[in-house]
């Protein structure tokens, strides 16, 4: 507005503004990677090209039930009703190929009696009704079939055949669809976020895994896969390079007893991939720790999976998760509410490496822990004992007020008299 009015010079101002700009830092965000597996375990990819779309026709069962549900219905009922009318179409060029379909035929004279191929099949509306009551196997009464038409019989042989491959494959989709093992797969959750902490002297990457349902995931694995993108000393690029890291299980095989939450640990050692991440490096690192629990559904014995994944942000460096078992009145409890809450623990900020090289690094923090520990204890005390000693001089300084002072009162004659009230 001043350099409008000529008060400063447009060039001062714009060179003013040029300054400012140069003084501000400008903080560039990272660009964020996509995802591979989404927090819901859905898979973020997307097919394009594909040429060859006739492999899906192969199977037609499996692409029946990988549709979505609309396109299922649609197909559900559009199969149905264009059996019906191909065969309503075939009743109705049988009774017109037979002369049904004549009206002389209709009151015939008393010399010569006339036979149908199907009764009260006199126009295309008729046949239809007779093709669903054929397929659907619902006698009314009123259409019926004779023993004129050798051809009539052939047709309702065919669509009696035909009709029960459709409810076949249509109801099998329906419930294949309906019995879906990923719908098993809802009731399994996994914490918000992963941890990084101190086990048995080892750093150890951590997560929670835990079942809503009574019924249990027989013969439950866990595995852990590191998603990257790495490059090849021939140059090579490889956008996905996927790597197996071992998970820390008393029993030699990954199997999992999941009656209760459990927290799945990894150790960070020689062959994991986090073994040179630092607590700094973390936030830089482009990596997606993809978790995958497979096993068998008691009740239906279908195998499902539950998949989830943990980027550099939601894994917490120095984090430890909180209990939530306990046992009440010879009873186990669990207490879902704090499922994926985390507390602050003392943890070394250097990498795997670092740390197996140099052990001392983790005594000095442990000190530095223990003794930062009894600083606030200590300051705890201290404030308590002053919140203490405020208190009593309060009630002291309250009691004091309610004491009532002597009062003296002096008669006439001269005399004193001392009374307390």
């Amino acid at each position: 507005m001043l350099a409008r009015k000529s008060i400063i010079p447009e060039e001062y101002v714009l060179a003013r503004i040029a300054a400012e700009n140069l003084r501000k830092p400008r903080i560039r965000d990272r660009p964020r990677k996509a995802r591979f597996i989404a927090k819901n375990g859905a898979c973020n990819l997307a097919h394009k090209n594909i040429r060859e779309q006739g492999r899906f026709l192969q199977d037609i069962f499996t692409t029946l039930v990988d549709l979505k549900w609309r396109h299922t219905l649609v197909i559900f009922t559009m199969s149905f009703l264009c059996s019906w009318l191909l065969f309503a179409m075939m009743w109705w060029l049988v009774a017109f190929a037979h002369g049904d379909m004549d009206p002389s035929t209709e009151n015939p004279s008393n010399s010569t009696k006339w036979t149908p191929c199907v009764t009260c099949v006199r126009s295309f509306t008729s046949a239809f009704l007779f093709s669903i009551e054929v397929q659907v196997t619902i006698g009314f009464g009123g259409r019926m079939m004779t023993e004129e038409c050798p051809l009539a019989i052939t047709v309702l042989i065919l669509q009696n055949i035909v009709g029960l491959i459709i409810n076949a494959v249509m109801l099998g989709c329906i419930f294949m669809k309906t019995a879906q093992a990923h719908r098993r797969a809802e009731t399994l959750i996994f914490s918000r976020q992963a941890v990084i902490a101190v086990r048995n002297g080892k750093l150890c990457f951590m997560f929670r895994v835990g079942d809503l349902r009574k019924s249990m995931i027989i013969s439950a694995s866990v595995r852990i896969q590191v998603v990257r993108k790495t490059t090849t000393p021939e140059g090579e690029v490889i956008p996905i390079h996927q790597v197996d890291i071992p998970v820390d299980n008393p029993i030699e095989s990954n199997n999992i007893f999941l009656v209760a939450p459990l927290i799945i640990c990894h150790v960070i050692d020689k062959r994991s991939p986090l073994y040179d991440i630092s607590a700094s490096d973390l936030a830089l690192q482009d990596l997606e720790l993809i978790v995958i629990l497979e096993g068998v559904v008691e009740t239906t014995g279908i195998t499902t999976q539950a998949r989830t994944s943990y980027v550099a942000e939601e894994i917490l460096w120095g984090h430890r998760f909180v209990p939530i078992v306990t046992e009440e009145e010879g009873v186990y409890s669990v207490d879902y509410s704090k499922f994926g809450n985390t507390v602050k623990v003392a943890a070394p900020r250097c990498s795997a490496r670092e740390l197996d090289e140099k052990p001392s690094i983790l005594i000095q923090t442990l000190q530095k822990s223990e003794l930062s520990h009894q600083n606030s204890l200590r300051k705890r005390n201290s404030m308590r004992r002053n919140n203490s000693i405020r208190r009593s001089n309060s009630m002291r300084r309250t009691n004091s007020s309610l004491i009532v002072p002597k009062v003296q009162f002096i008669t006439p004659e001269g005399n004193q008299s001392a009374s307390e009230t």
